[in-house]
């Protein structure tokens, strides 16, 4: 599927995803990021999988918990950092901030703070690609918890419908903050969702990259030859807590380690190793490595100025080009 040298590429995007996580939690403990911020730790398989199955040219959209989407979409992290810092250099001038990263030119279309939210507008997406014949795809990433909303079965049913290229990505991490998904469905696998609509439900280890990715190839393959929509459902788990204001008292620290024994990175890694691609001095310098870049965009970040008050109204209405 990969080769050694595409795994280890694809070790070190992971573990940038991973530290980016990190640090940023980091810079929001110690008050530098402002407002709220959601990490995706333990969940890089998802959103390094389902990229590597994308074209630069195809959309993407996420949600509150965004980072490892946009940088697995290829966005560069200093200015997803800068962003995050509130700084004038971030892709969103630092008004967008942790749950509101876009960038029109990558197809990144921006992530979402209203839960369910980005649904209808990857549909539209998918509607734009179709109509204009480009075999462009997009792609909606959402929570379990976003899957009970009215918006997911709209847009899905309007999707199925139409035949729209648009694969919906389903990161079930189990809980919708502090709810388990199965004291509120009975519907053990939101995949089995998609018989309702007529479109394909598929299920992926959320843990494992090769499952993702491969499930996701295929989703892909189909939408871009007008085969319609898929929901691609990956089990996986956040390995923090929802936000910093979680006190995690819904879930014992038994189950969270043994979701950490399936560590996505570590899976990788363990491969290059076994297979002789990698030692264990190289495993560490890789992510040693990786933890100076992230410093590098944090240092970046800080030194950027933040927005001009006169920026206050603008980005507000559309205004007209002249």
């Amino acid at each position: 599927m990969f080769s050694n040298e595409q795994l280890l590429v694809i070790l070190k995007k992971m573990w940038t995803l991973r530290k980016f996580e990190e640090k940023a939690a980091e810079l929001f403990t110690r008050g530098i990021i402002r407002g709220s911020l959601h990490t995706g730790v333990g969940q890089e398989a998802v959103a390094m999988g389902v990229n590597l199955a994308l074209n630069e040219d195809d959309f993407i959209q996420t949600t509150h918990r965004g980072h490892c989407h946009v940088i697995g979409k290829g966005a560069d992290i200093k200015l997803v950092m800068a962003e995050l810092c509130g700084r004038y250099v971030g892709y969103n001038k630092g008004k967008g901030g942790s749950m509101h990263v876009a960038n029109l030119d990558m197809g990144i279309l921006g992530a979402n703070g209203i839960v369910g939210g980005g649904n209808p507008v990857a549909v539209g997406a998918a509607f734009s690609a179709q109509y204009r014949g480009t075999k462009q795809v997009a792609v909606s990433f959402f929570g379990d918890g976003a899957s009970n909303q009215g918006t997911f079965h709209e847009s899905i049913n309007l999707a199925g419908g139409w035949k729209l290229p648009i694969i919906f990505v389903n990161e079930n991490n189990q809980y919708a903050i502090s709810t388990p998904f199965v004291t509120v469905s009975q519907t053990r696998n939101i995949a089995d969702r998609g018989i309702g609509y007529g479109i394909e439900g598929v299920i992926a280890d959320g843990m494992d990259l090769f499952d993702v990715y491969e499930k996701m190839n295929k989703a892909v393959e189909k939408a871009r030859n007008g085969g319609g929509p898929t929901l691609l459902e990956c089990k996986t788990y956040r390995f923090v807590p929802h936000s910093k204001a979680d006190r995690e008292v819904y879930r014992t620290k038994e189950e969270v380690n043994e979701w950490k024994k399936k560590c996505p990175i570590k899976k990788i890694e363990n491969i290059l190793i076994e297979n002789g691609t990698l030692n264990e001095n190289g495993a560490r310098e890789i992510e040693n490595d990786v933890k100076q870049k992230i410093l590098d965009a944090v240092d970046f970040a800080l030194k950027a100025e933040g927005p001009p008050a006169e920026e206050l109204f603008k980005d507000v209405y559309y205004e007209e080009a002249k």
